[in-house]
């Protein structure tokens, strides 16, 4: 480009000077002309030379400018050259460290995704770490300052029970604390059916412990329960007060992984009812203050041998072997049957007595009778109770079964000698004793529904059968005694429905139970016999009952024992109660329970008629009050 700029520059300069050549020489082929006047002279050659010369001196240094410029234009533009390759080189590299950036970007990217989501796993193990720990924390003061169990030697230990206050009033006296023995109602003739009483107790507090421990396929559980509702010789309340600690629950638990458990010791029997399948410590209690729980209630606390089985927590059944005894109701039979003796103290029963009286055998020598202050019958065998209990996500459900088996021994001879095997004796004798069993047993059920959220439970109980009456809260006979010496065994029912009412803090119940047994009775014919041609048995139309509505003085005129009424045998036929209340629970948390409540029950106490259709029945009317403290 500089060249041709050259070439144009110079052809300018050479059309310059020939235009000026040419306008200074004269042309060869000029006419003459008339001379014309004459002008004033012009500028000579050497003039005009000069201003060319000065002209191409301006323009070649305007040509000197112009090359400067070009030449600075070419280094300009050459430096503009090296600055674009330059660039060209930068931006290629720039491509280049693009092109790796946008890879490294991509895996930075990943990278960075993959940190943020550690980072995220990270604060949330962090929150949960941090709550967990809070919650650990909290559980190690929370178990620092108020413990649930007790740990020694891998065992978990739980204390368990409550402290009571406890008041009861009757309106006619039964001379008990806050048990009411309801088979005692007094007849309207009896002196105590004209007079109220009031007790204020504490012996109703509870104590208990648990202990668990856990091997490699069974837990291992121990419970101990007891209370002070029992009376030792020196027991009284005059003074101090001071009753005995007794026994209400003392076993040993293993269950297995695969849903068998065993049970052995002292427990509520199989029959009574329970919440959860056939777990201990699940009955279902009434929820009544009286220690005696309400008529129709069927349970026992006794030594029982319990295997069960759980199938899926849905089905559960159960067997046991448990402690029997025999509860016997007679009237106007002879001494020719034995069941059983009082206690031997050496045998750790007891063998305390009530009443002793003194009478004159036949040969003239003294002969002192006491009554035992508890009964023990000789048991040939343990009761066998089964029960399968049903959860099916409505209801709880229980069918059970009960076996029992009575014996006695009965003396021919022992109150006439008018029968065959007696013709060779004179008098009571023991020839041709013998013993003599009964097979007993009866069937149940239990049913409770939970309502409203679980804020409302119904629930019913029925049990029927003979010979096991001691079952019921009343404690009826469970058989009586033939003419002949032999046992028989009376018809039993039960029955108890219950409606319950649970909030935060209020629970209200209402329970009504009744419970039934049958007549058992026949004629003493055995000529000779001191109750000859008497009924005798329990219930009999025969008995008279025609003294039940007059008082008689009190006995041995010690002040303390009423006057036992004449003519009045009033077997009991049923036994009905109802019974109401609620309990006020001010405090329920980590420190316990505290909790208040009454009971308002009344009992009809009904007989079996005697001679002339007499049905006397006894009532009572009885109001508890309770308050409590629950260990947490």
């Amino acid at each position: 480009m500089n060249r041709v700029i050259r070439g144009v520059i110079a052809a300018i300069f050479m059309c310059g000077a020939l235009i000026a050549l040419a306008q200074q020489s004269p042309s060869s082929t000029t006419k003459p002309r008339h001379k014309s006047p004459a002008k004033a002279a012009g500028p000579t050659v050497a003039e005009q030379l000069k201003t060319m010369q000065d002209s191409i001196q301006s323009q070649q240094q305007q040509i000197q400018q112009l090359v400067q410029q070009l030449q600075s234009r070419d280094g300009q533009i050459q430096q503009l050259q090296q600055q674009i390759t330059s660039v060209q080189n930068s931006a290629t590299q720039a491509e280049q460290k693009a092109d790796t950036a946008a890879s490294v970007s991509t895996q930075q990217q990943a990278d960075v995704t993959a940190v943020k989501s550690d980072v995220s796993d990270l604060k949330s193990s962090a929150v949960n770490t941090a709550l967990s720990l809070q919650e650990t924390q909290k559980n190690v003061h929370d178990a620092m300052e108020s413990p649930i169990a007790l740990h020694y030697k891998g065992i978990t230990i739980t204390p368990g029970g409550f402290l009571a206050a406890e008041i009861v009033r009757r309106s006619r006296a039964l001379a008990a604390d806050v048990n009411s023995p309801l088979n005692s109602v007094p007849m309207p003739g009896a002196s105590q059916a004209t007079t109220s009483e009031f007790f204020g107790s504490g012996r109703q507090s509870r104590v208990s412990m648990l202990a668990e421990g856990k091997l490699k396929s069974v837990k291992v559980s121990g419970y101990v329960e007891a209370d002070f509702l029992s009376a030792a010789i020196t027991s009284n309340n005059n003074q101090s007060n001071s009753y005995s600690m007794r026994q209400r629950q003392a076993w040993g638990q293993a269950a297995f992984d695969n849903g068998w458990t065993v049970t052995g010791g002292q427990m509520w029997s199989l029959l009574t009812e329970t919440k959860k399948g056939v777990d201990n410590r699940s009955e279902a209690l009434p929820m009544v203050i009286d220690a005696q729980y309400t008529a129709g209630f069927s349970w026992a606390r006794q030594f029982g041998m319990r295997l069960s089985k759980n199938f899926g927590n849905t089905v559960w059944l159960a067997v046991s072997a448990e402690n029997p005894q025999a509860t016997i109701t007679a009237h106007g039979n002879g001494t020719n049957f034995l069941v059983g003796s009082a206690g031997a103290g050496g045998g750790l029963y007891n063998s305390g007595v009530t009443t002793c009286s003194t009478t004159v055998n036949s040969a003239g020598a003294p002969v002192t009778t006491c009554t035992p202050a508890a009964s023990y019958a000789f048991n040939p065998s343990p009761d066998i109770i089964a029960k399968a209990v049903f959860e099916s996500g409505f209801g709880h459900y229980e069918i059970f079964g009960v076996y029992t088996r009575f014996r006695d021994r009965a003396f021919p001879c022992g109150d006439a000698s008018a029968t065959a095997v007696c013709d060779s004796v004179t008098g009571p004798s023991a020839l041709g004793a013998f013993n003599n069993s009964r097979d007993g047993g009866g069937f149940g059920a239990n049913a409770r529904w939970s309502f409203m959220d679980k804020h409302v439970d119904l629930g019913v109980h029925a049990l029927g059968g003979s010979g096991i009456g001691r079952y019921g809260s009343a404690g009826l006979a469970d058989a009586t005694v033939r003419a002949d010496g032999t046992l028989r065994l009376l018809k039993s029912y039960q029955g108890l429905g219950t409606l319950e009412y649970h909030a935060a803090k209020l629970d209200v119940y209402l329970n009504g139970g009744v419970e039934y047994v049958s007549r058992g009775w026949d004629l003493d014919t055995n000529t000779g016999s001191t109750s000859f041609n008497k009924p005798v048995g329990y219930g009999s139309p025969l008995f008279n009952n025609s003294g039940c509505s007059t008082e008689t003085i009190p006995g041995n005129g010690s002040g303390f024992v009423p006057g036992g009424l004449s003519s009045c045998t009033a077997d009991t036929r049923a036994l009905i109660e109802g019974s109401a209340g609620f309990w006020i629970k001010f405090y329920n948390g980590p420190k316990g329970r505290v909790q208040w409540g009454p009971q308002f029950s009344y009992v009809s106490r009904q007989t079996w008629s005697g001679k002339t259709g007499i049905e006397p029945h006894g009532i009572d009317g009885m109001v508890f009050s309770s308050f409590r403290y629950y260990l947490p």
